[in-house]
């Protein structure tokens, strides 16, 4: 038995990954910053520290966090968001004298997690992207005339679309650059890809270069509509995009998880890379109903061990079951999206994001939670950016 930590264990992600190493047999321990989520409430958990925000407090969490693993003997640390897996890169050589985690050195990690950079590597090698413009160095005018509008500001680095704004001429650039790089830092400028194509996600665990296992998730519905997060999934058989996503890993030299957003331009037809993102997904529990346990593949890797490939079986579906009751009550597609809301209602084929049966607490709060977040302005108002 290890004793494992999950950095950002609030997360709704964190149930499934808890779920998976209480199996394995290990001791977990979550590290949250609220009680008021999905994460915190699971019966998987053996501990639960509360801890400052990797997001918003990251000095007092360092502080803390030192302080912990210093004293206590954990074996495997595992980042459930953005935040904690960039903290773990940046300070690896420093944590990893008290601690094991696999996750990319720093130079290697933001090249995938800085979508400027990663757009780069997507030009000079021929993967399939939307047109980029590095905003650094460059007028304004300069790069209104190299882009098609509308366009999109993007934040180099930013996690669920946050600070993403729409332009359509070089007057709406000028207006709201300024904004946006003030709040977010350094951005770059993207063609809009039109709504209509299919959207996919491709989770991946890539050990000394080696494929080890990979899932493919196909996006059908979003709350909000525009910009939102993924309510119904399907996993889906999608060789193409592995191979795509696996050959971006080995250039940048990744080691550990990667988790891939893909779009489907509607335009030319051609699934193209959005983006990299560093840690668990929330919708990991679907690559699990597919028989894929990359749980068991960070830990091993973690401890030096060889991770264990699984058989993929996809067909599976995940309901985020709150985000999708909003997404039908207020839907004008409601009755005629397809596949229809009703698909896999009760097949045993259809998983619960947001909860299950044998661990109910974390559906009641983090549903709670979840609202909460719905009703603040400031999350709101970052998702209407995109609208």
């Amino acid at each position: 038995m290890k004793k494992i930590a999950l950095l950002d264990g609030q997360t709704i992600q964190a149930l499934s990954i808890a779920k998976s190493l209480k199996k394995l047999g290990h001791y977990v321990i979550l590290l949250c910053d609220s009680k008021n989520s999905y994460g915190y409430y699971t019966k998987y958990a053996d501990e639960r520290i509360l801890m400052p925000s990797t997001k918003n407090d990251i000095l007092n969490f360092h502080n803390e966090f030192i302080n912990l693993i210093q004293k206590e003997k954990i074996d495997v640390l595992i980042p459930m968001n953005d935040y904690s897996a960039h903290y773990l890169s940046k300070n690896k050589v420093r944590i990893q004298k008290y601690s094991n985690f696999t996750i990319p050195d720093y130079h290697i990690f933001m090249t995938g997690y800085d979508k400027n950079q990663l757009m780069k590597v997507c030009a000079e090698n021929n993967f399939p992207h939307p047109r980029t413009i590095d905003l650094q160095n460059i007028s304004l005018k300069e790069a209104a005339d190299r882009t098609y509008f509308p366009a999109l500001i993007k934040p180099n680095e930013t996690t669920g679309a946050r600070g993403f704004a729409i332009v359509n001429s070089e007057a709406e650039l000028a207006a709201k650059l300024p904004r946006t790089i003030e709040k977010y830092g350094s951005c770059h400028l993207q063609e809009y890809i039109p709504s209509g194509g299919k959207q996919f996600k491709v989770e991946i665990f890539i050990q000394k270069q080696n494929l080890i296992n990979a899932t493919v998730i196909h996006k059908i519905r979003f709350y909000p509509e525009k910009g939102g997060s993924s309510c119904f999934n399907q996993t889906v058989d999608r060789k193409d995009l592995i191979n795509l996503c696996v050959e971006v890993l080995k250039t940048i030299e990744w080691e550990g998880f990667a988790d891939f957003d893909l779009i489907e331009d509607p335009r030319d037809g051609i699934i193209k890379i959005m983006e990299i993102n560093p840690r668990i997904p929330a919708c990991i529990k679907a690559s699990f109903s597919t028989g894929i346990d990359f749980a068991e593949n960070i830990v091993s890797s973690s401890l030096g061990n060889n991770a264990k490939k699984y058989t993929y079986k996809p067909g599976t579906y995940l309901r985020y079951l709150g985000l999708d009751l909003l997404w039908f009550l207020q839907s004008e597609r409601r009755l005629k999206t397809n596949p229809s809301w009703f698909k896999a209602l009760f097949s045993r084929k259809q998983f619960l994001q947001d909860g299950s049966f044998d661990d109910i607490k974390p559906f009641l709060f983090g549903t709670i939670g979840g609202f909460l977040k719905q009703l603040d302005p400031r999350f709101r108002a970052a998702k209407k950016e995109m609208n």
